[in-house]
């Protein structure tokens, strides 16, 4: 899917969101069911890199889902209700992560308990997909072993970025920060990524791949005078 596809289909799931909260603010019950029940497994999924836990990450996705409840009437369609209730996640991960200091990281092969493999996204669009088995499954276990060493906001913006492949506008509004805080903050998570895998390994071209630079190939880090991004509460 090219970015004009992926930007249509955002543009649908948007207007498929919005029109459930007009139907669950005219008191449709079956909007809400529909609403949590679309959102579920992506809440749980992204809780479960973040905690590594599975057991964990299923408190944390329903305590999102009440926070939705309770909270929806405040929302007012300033940004996606994607970005919205995955700001509430987050903040939800990143409060837990830092009362427990927590730095674990779940298995990027390990099967959830869905029964589907959590292959890594993170950077595989820089890894040639001929390489052999054996070092893909080697680079992804260092890759784990590397997360697990990063603090909270490193781990949650490669996440968000990576894995659920938010735009940095949309980052921005998730963490609540600036633009240009993302993308200092994302090169910095790079690079703490990749010194994390290269201490690993004792072998700085295992980290080949891990660069500095976003997907489009510029460069993430830039001055974080840009104006900050409107947030909702």
């Amino acid at each position: 899917m090219d970015r004009a596809d992926a930007a249509d289909a955002a543009d649908a799931a948007d207007a498929r969101d919005l029109a459930l909260v007009e139907a669950i603010r005219s008191g449709d019950q079956r909007a809400w069911n529909e609403l949590l029940e679309s959102y579920q497994d992506r809440l749980y999924t992204l809780c479960l890199r973040m905690v590594s836990d599975p057991d964990l990450a299923a408190d944390l996705t329903q305590d999102t889902m009440v926070r939705v409840i309770r909270g929806l009437d405040s929302f007012n369609a300033e940004s996606r209700l994607s970005t919205w209730i995955y700001r509430i996640a987050m903040n939800i991960c990143l409060s837990r992560l830092r009362a427990e200091k927590l730095r674990r990281h779940p298995s990027l092969d390990e099967p959830d308990s869905r029964g589907q493999a959590r292959s890594s996204k993170i950077l595989e669009n820089r890894e040639p997909r001929a390489s052999l088995r054996i070092q893909q499954s080697e680079r992804r276990r260092l890759l784990g072993d590397a997360l697990d060493r990063l603090d909270p906001d490193h781990r949650a913006i490669l996440v968000l970025r990576d894995v659920r492949g938010l735009e940095y506008d949309a980052i921005a509004l998730v963490l609540g920060v600036a633009m240009g805080t993302v993308k200092s903050r994302l090169f910095r998570a790079r690079v703490a990524l990749r010194r994390a895998i290269q201490e690993l390994s004792g072998d700085v071209g295992s980290s080949e791949g891990v660069d500095e630079q976003g997907p489009s190939g510029t460069q993430d880090a830039t001055p974080d005078s840009t104006r900050r991004t409107g947030t909702q509460p």
